[in-house]
């Protein structure tokens, strides 16, 4: 039951019910720093990092916690999360925090982590919600570490920094640029439900 269940969370975080395509939160990340592979994969794993520690221990205290101040322990428990991720970058990768600037604790303000938290671990066990923050995670980092392969090659010409496509390739400017992140970002939700819409449509045919 217990396999069946984190199964179930897993495809419905990645595919079913993915955060940047279906339920389209945290799109502002997009724009902060897809242009660039490195401080893509950082950001979200820094999301990832907060999200599943957030859920598994607000699951852990959510019988403890008043429900008037419900949502202001919630914002506690995260802020400590992403204060602590803040500091870690600071101390070990120092550069890629300057990079990063601001964002880092602007992960407070990713609708993931607040989500999550209401959605999945008031209601169930904290291994379970822990399960449900690392895949939400998870989706989050697929689609935008797919945007940021694309931005940064075809941008920079280079992936993780390094040259990547002949010195003769003429980069697109457009692709460093913020718009393009939102264009990409349609065409992956335009890309997945009509995907999802095809896949409804034949296990229709199917049952009849």
């Amino acid at each position: 039951m217990m396999q069946s269940k984190a199964y179930s969370v897993l495809k419905d975080n990645l595919w079913t019910n993915n955060p940047i395509f279906i339920q389209i939160l945290g799109i502002c990340s997009t724009l902060a720093v897809t242009n660039n592979l490195r401080n893509t994969m950082i950001m979200t794993l820094g999301v990832t990092f907060a999200t599943a520690l957030s859920s598994l221990t607000l699951s852990a205290m959510k019988d403890l916690i008043p429900r008037k101040v419900r949502m202001i322990i919630q914002v506690v428990v995260m802020s400590f999360y992403v204060i602590l991720l803040d500091i870690l970058l600071r101390a070990y990768l120092p550069d890629v925090s300057k990079q990063l600037g601001p964002y880092v604790g602007l992960i407070i303000t990713n609708c993931i982590l607040m989500g999550r938290a209401e959605a999945f671990a008031q209601a169930n066990k904290p291994l379970l919600s822990f399960w449900d923050g690392l895949t939400s995670g998870l989706g989050y980092m697929s689609v935008l570490v797919a945007i940021a392969v694309v931005r940064e090659l075809l941008g920079f010409g280079t992936l993780f920094g390094f040259r990547i496509m002949p010195e003769a390739f003429v980069t697109w400017t457009i692709m460093i640029m913020a718009p393009s992140a939102f264009f990409l970002v349609a065409m992956v939700m335009w890309w997945a439900k009509t995907l999802q819409a095809k896949r409804l449509a034949v296990a229709k045919e199917a049952k009849k």
